[in-house]
């Protein structure tokens, strides 16, 4: 059967179809516009863990989705399929996870990360982690040679940054944009020089990187101030409390979005840490921090981006986890995030 047969005969009206692919839909990777690339990897995190889950969660929760986005339409027809490509990455992350919980055992009471006795250990997860990136960006290049369009999903935050490399070897320059609750700026974190907290100092080492704002920001220690400092403007954080503070002066959310937008470059990835959003809607998240961005705030930002004119070169989601069984919450958030992501690279 064709994409358009496939199309013509799909019921989107009718109850999710939980033996299908993602949000139940019958397209192969081969015949959709839109590729959601996997990556169940959480070896470095340094508080709770689970993101391995997470795209588990988003894909499970996924079929219970209406499909008419109310700014983009009939998102799905572009054809939206998940990647089988890195599926073997997750039994790695759970290996690796174990060396990694040593490390950091081992520094949170009061040992270093230079210690001799973690030389091993610290060896294989670097090691690990970087394989994992060279798979991604093999997987996202072919991906982008094929024509598709990638949103990749996490996994922890270290997860993109194969797909960063793909993209600044595809386009050259261009900006990032990032909803976080934090800045990620810190270097080779725990000894780990591809930690989910280091993922855009390592973006940064990409000088075809040209921006990046951040936004939503409300946890990050003096190290990662430094680095931002150093960057020239380079990087820009726009704070939790900073936004909080634009809006209790009256400052409209429109203005401060028009603002932060500016910022921009024509070209622009989405970076979407779920943690950036506000604690109800992603609980089980892994470094959950109070305060946070409301849901259609965020998403109101993002459209903006591409009713400016910009051009969405990719985006990612990640550090979703889920609860335990029987409460898919964060999978369906993430589900839903997921396909808003979707509507917008599909521009």
């Amino acid at each position: 059967m064709s994409k358009a047969d496939k199309i013509a005969s799909f019921d989107f009206n009718g109850a999710g179809n939980v033996e299908g692919g993602i949000f139940g839909l019958p397209f192969t990777v081969e015949e959709s516009d839109i590729v959601v690339l996997p990556v169940r990897w959480d070896v470095t995190v340094s508080y709770g863990d689970g993101t391995v889950d997470g795209p588990d969660a988003v894909w499970a929760a996924s079929p219970q989705l209406d499909l008419v986005d109310e700014d983009y339409g009939d998102v799905w027809k572009h054809g939206i399929a998940m990647s089988d490509a890195l599926n073997d990455l997750a039994e790695q992350s759970i290996k690796l996870r174990q060396h990694a919980k040593q490390v950091i055992a081992h520094q949170e009471q009061g040992g270093s990360a230079s210690d001799p006795q973690l030389a091993p250990a610290l060896k294989q997860v670097n090691e690990g982690c970087s394989m994992m990136v060279k798979r991604v960006f093999d997987a996202c290049t072919d991906l982008l040679n094929s024509g598709k369009k990638v949103v990749l999903l996490g996994g922890d935050h270290s997860t993109p940054m194969g797909y960063l490399q793909a993209l600044a070897k595809r386009h050259g320059d261009f900006g990032i944009l990032q909803i976080d609750a934090h800045m990620d700026l810190r270097i080779a974190y725990e000894g780990f020089t591809w930690s989910h907290a280091s993922i855009m100092y390592n973006a940064l080492s990409l000088p075809e990187v040209t921006k990046l704002v951040q936004v939503g920001v409300r946890d990050f220690c003096s190290e990662e101030l430094e680095v931002a400092a150093a960057s020239g403007g380079r990087a820009l954080a726009y704070s939790g409390r900073q936004l909080a503070r634009k809006s209790i002066q009256g400052e409209t959310w429109a203005q401060t979005c028009d603002e932060i937008v500016s910022q921009l470059p024509h070209k622009v990835y989405l970076s979407f840490d779920i943690d950036g959003l506000e604690p109800f809607l992603c609980p089980h998240t892994g470094t959950p921090v109070a305060g946070g961005l409301g849901y259609e705030q965020v998403m109101y930002l993002l459209d903006l981006v591409g009713k400016s004119g910009r051009e969405v070169i990719g985006a990612d989601l990640v550090e979703v986890a889920p609860g335990d069984e029987g409460d898919d919450w964060d999978g369906n958030v993430g589900a839903r995030i997921l396909y808003r992501l979707c509507g917008i690279v599909s521009r």
